[in-house]
């Protein structure tokens, strides 16, 4: 670290088992270079895939050492400003050539990549930190807490609270959301046990381990939706204890919708009154989604819920991870806290926050408004009909759940395809997310391909693709045996 670095002159004491006189500290001293230098032949091979020779298995975990991008010098001996800019700027863009390449097979995760803040990048010069709360301006002056409250206004009319009611913050990501959301909840009920479908996202659970809080997984129905049969065992089994309730407004795999309405009459009638359990929505995709979409079931702070979370970086489309957290005002006292060095008040997860993220969703919100979200939502969801139709018109396995663009189908036999289209899967499951920057023409590409490749992975009588039944249910499972 320039700084401590130091000259060491010998003057008689020990350093490194070797004896000197002294040890002084010269802070101009330039720090030796601390990372060997690597073969740029390395660098060139991480760029370019790592050639024939790096081609491994895919696993999960795999070891991203052998495609990094070390940090190195075009050539050791040569100091040159000049060739050093250009040597990084081929390094980039070949990567942005990578990056192109890998957004046309993008399918299997739920980010709308159709953006375009082209007039944003005025701003990107400044270091914007939100720290702290959203209402109360710090002494740190390189804020957009005026963009991030504007954005957290129009969530909140979404939702149904009013402005003197509410509280939140834009998260760096959907999991902080709910881990915030889980947080509040036991802090309201600190002896709560939290109830979350075993469908429901990992960081649910995450937040469960990180509080030591006693959780219940809860039993889900075939389309991935919590079973409010197996709740109420559950609840009547801890009547003592208040509930926090994690409620999904679409799962992570199947993209399916929680009835919020029934797992609060499920409360209630299990004889949990309102100040006795809290309700934690987690909408990270179709909490945005739902509200465009007519008949659908409405999430709003006049039920009794505690607080909803969503993504600002799937939906919404951002060149960064980012959500959105709202929760009841009344609830937030118990977190906060005055940090004099901040000249404010803090009730986040984290301590710095991304204040570039705000702009780029208070430009969406503004630039699409109610009725451009309304007609994306109507796109996903005909696009996902008609991924699903054709899918079980050639006999593959299928499942759409209502409300959801979440396509789940057959695992693909082949991981290299599977890496290909960049497909999330569990067990024998694979599934599209259908968004927003997802057409019918990148549909048709991707079910061509998909056909032609089952055609020879079950060219063999033997070879059999797998049975669903068990996952999507019998009516929606093609296999030979249904």
């Amino acid at each position: 670290m320039v700084g401590t670095s130091a000259v060491i002159e010998s003057m008689g004491s020990a350093v490194n088992g070797k004896e000197v006189a002294d040890v002084r500290f010269d802070p101009t001293a330039v720090v030796p270079e601390l990372v060997p230098a690597v073969v740029k032949s390395e660098v060139d091979a991480a760029v370019n895939g790592g050639g024939q020779e790096q081609k491994r298995e895919i696993v999960l975990g795999r070891n991203i050492h052998t495609s990094s991008f070390s940090v190195t010098e075009p050539d050791a001996d040569d100091d040159s400003t000049g060739d050093k800019e250009a040597y990084m700027a081929s390094v980039l863009a070949r990567y942005r050539k990578t990056l192109t390449d890998r957004t046309k097979y993008h399918l299997g995760y739920p980010y709308n990549l159709d953006f375009d803040y082209g007039a944003l990048t005025q701003l990107q010069h400044f270091s914007i930190n939100n720290l702290g709360d959203p209402f109360i301006e710090s002494n740190y002056g390189v804020h957009s807490r005026q963009f991030e409250v504007g954005v957290l206004d129009w969530f909140a009319r979404l939702w149904d609270i009013e402005k003197d009611e509410y509280w939140g913050y834009i998260t760096n990501c959907g999991t902080e959301g709910n881990l915030h959301g889980i947080l509040v909840g036991r802090e309201v009920f600190p002896e709560g046990i939290l109830y979350a479908s075993k469908e429901s996202h990992y960081s649910i659970f995450k937040a469960a381990r990180m509080y030591r809080m006693e959780c219940e997984k809860v039993g889900t129905l075939l389309t991935g939706e919590i079973d409010c049969a197996d709740f109420k065992v559950k609840l009547l089994a801890n009547k003592d204890k208040p509930a926090i309730i994690n409620v999904n407004i679409g799962t992570t795999v199947k993209g399916a919708v929680d009835d919020l309405d029934l797992v609060i009459k499920t409360l209630e009638d299990c004889g949990f009154s309102h100040d006795r359990f809290y309700i934690h929505c987690d909408g990270a995709l179709f909490g945005l989604m739902m509200p465009f979409v007519k008949r659908a079931p409405k999430v709003t702070f006049k039920k009794p819920i505690g607080s909803v979370s969503v993504s600002g970086h799937k939906f919404v489309g951002c060149p960064m991870p980012c959500g959105v957290q709202l929760t009841r005002l009344e609830h937030i006292n118990a977190l906060s806290s005055n940090v004099e060095y901040l000249a404010s008040r803090d009730a986040t997860i984290m301590g710095s926050r991304n204040g570039h993220a705000p702009l780029f969703l208070w430009y969406t919100l503004n630039r699409k408004g109610y009725k451009g979200f309304q007609k994306e939502v109507q796109k996903c969801l005909r696009n996902a009909h008609y991924l699903k139709d054709r899918l079980i018109g050639a006999g593959i396995s299928a499942m759409l759940n209502e409300l959801s663009s979440t396509v789940v189908f057959e695992r693909p036999k082949d991981e290299e395809f599977v890496r290909k289209w960049q497909l999330a899967c569990e067990r024998n499951m694979a599934h599209v997310v259908v968004m927003p920057s997802v057409t019918v023409d990148k549909l048709d590409n991707f079910l061509d391909e998909l056909v032609e490749a089952r055609s020879i992975w079950y060219k063999d009588e033997d070879v059999k693709p797998p049975c669903l039944a068990s996952d999507i249910g019998s009516k929606n499972c093609c296999c030979p045996q249904h």
